[in-house]
């Protein structure tokens, strides 16, 4: 591909900011169409980021667009529907995550878009700056052989703090029907940077539990996994947790047979040692994981390799996601 790359974006709700930002940032691709069914939020980011049309059908903005590709930006009912129509019409695809409710119907979709274009999930945590020092320093050897890790995921964001309403759900007000909640939501990114960090993994066991009792899902969770590369890996949320940020953020402890790594919210140190703690900017870095998405999206079309966070590649972490409500006899 030579020409600048012509993007149709689908969604105009709080995460898009973040979507948009990152096409702003990338050379040779614009956003040319921006579509929502409520008009007047597609109308504000159109003028916010200097996008030129404005639809509130998916189908006439792909129909009327000479488009290259889509950034598919609803609601997780709504993937499945709009990258059919997109693969239909040609065009590329990169969907935000979770790809669709359930392992079988994003297997369905998968199939049905076979090899007619090129398709990512954006699954932005693999880019997250930490992490991939994370995986600088294991590649290093500077851990040895991982013989256990375990990751806690932890906010106040599903919790009215002095007569605040719940910030994740003043964001996102439609998570309070979610009945997969916490590990279909927010630790299905965890999984997935686990994934990459650890190795392939499968659950050993999982218990979910509710703290808001207004919530139709779980808000806290905690997850046995077990893999070739990892024998131990616990993962354990909890996003009604008083006294934490209104985001969630992590800790992340890896042992080995030569060192034990600890991350923790925003630095990374090796336990015992007298180097100084790399320290991360998450403010900052929140950003950088949605526009390096975006790149690798628009990078591997150009050059046509791989996806990082490829279809096929995703569908992994959708099975393991699933398993875990499974474990914990949770219906799908």
């Amino acid at each position: 591909m030579t020409e600048r790359l012509r993007v149709g974006f689908a969604g105009a709700g709080a995460i898009s900011q973040y979507h948009l930002v990152g096409w702003s940032e990338t050379a040779d691709a614009q956003v040319v169409a921006i579509c929502d069914i409520d008009e007047a939020k597609a109308r504000t980011k159109a003028q916010a980021f200097n996008i030129p049309n404005v639809y509130t059908d998916f189908r006439a903005m792909i129909e009327r667009e000479k488009l290259h590709a889509v950034d598919i930006v609803t609601p997780v009912g709504t993937h499945a529907a709009l990258t059919r129509l997109a693969a239909d019409a040609g065009l590329h695809v990169s969907c935000q995550k979770p790809l669709t409710p359930t392992v079988r119907e994003a297997q369905e979709l998968i199939a049905y878009v076979g090899e007619r274009v090129r398709f990512m999930v954006h699954e932005n945590y693999r880019f997250r700056p930490h992490y991939l020092m994370i995986r600088e320093w294991l590649d290093q050897g500077r851990v040895g052989k991982i013989t256990q890790a375990r990751m806690t995921v932890r906010c106040q964001g599903m919790i009215e703090v002095n007569g605040v309403a719940p910030f994740l759900l003043n964001r996102q007000p439609y998570l309070k029907d979610f009945a997969r909640l916490l590990i279909f939501e927010v630790l299905i990114h965890n999984l997935d940077a686990m994934r990459v960090l650890l190795g392939p993994l499968e659950v050993a066991a999982a218990q979910v539990s509710k703290i808001n009792r207004d919530l139709a899902g779980e808000d806290a969770a905690v997850i046995l996994l077990k893999g070739s590369g990892c024998p131990i890996a616990v993962l354990d949320g909890n996003i009604s947790a008083p006294g934490y940020g209104p985001l969630p953020t992590d800790r992340l402890e890896i042992m080995g047979t030569r060192g034990t790594l600890i991350f923790d919210r925003d630095r990374l140190t090796m336990a015992g040692s007298d180097e100084p703690p790399v320290i991360f900017d998450l403010a900052k870095n929140y950003q950088i994981c949605f526009s390096s998405a975006v790149r690798e999206f628009a990078s591997g079309l150009r050059e046509g390799r791989p996806f990082a966070t490829d279809r096929l590649d995703n569908l992994e972490t959708l099975k393991l996601m699933e398993a875990c409500y499974v474990a914990a006899g949770v219906r799908i």
